[in-house]
């Protein structure tokens, strides 16, 4: 497959490999999955034209983190299946481990 033919992927193409997490997992090796998480903090801010969504998941102390152009229903007390990576964050000079979420799915 030439370069130019990769770079025309369709949107179905994109749509479905996005609510398929096993293809997501198959071609970012750095991802990860996880099913069922209990959700107990979800925070929601402007940031811009977008929303910053922050969840904090039962028994782990790392943030995960979203962005959506709207906002989103309040996930606190549901269980989520996510599929996201490991990110650091610096502010005022000091590196956090925040994990940013690039598939959300209530389960």
């Amino acid at each position: 497959m030439a370069g130019d033919e990769r770079l025309h992927t369709s949107i179905s193409d994109i749509d479905t490999m996005a609510s398929d997490p096993k293809k997501l997992l198959k071609k970012h090796q750095q991802l990860t999955q996880s099913d069922h998480m209990k959700v107990v903090s979800h925070v929601q801010r402007e940031d811009n034209d977008w929303f910053l969504h922050t969840l904090m998941l039962e028994d782990i102390d790392t943030p995960f983190k979203f962005r959506r152009q709207q906002q989103y229903q309040n996930l606190k007390g549901q269980r989520v299946n996510l599929t996201y990576y490991r990110d650091t964050e610096s502010i005022a000079g000091m590196d956090f481990e925040v994990m940013r979420i690039v598939r959300i799915k209530v389960a």
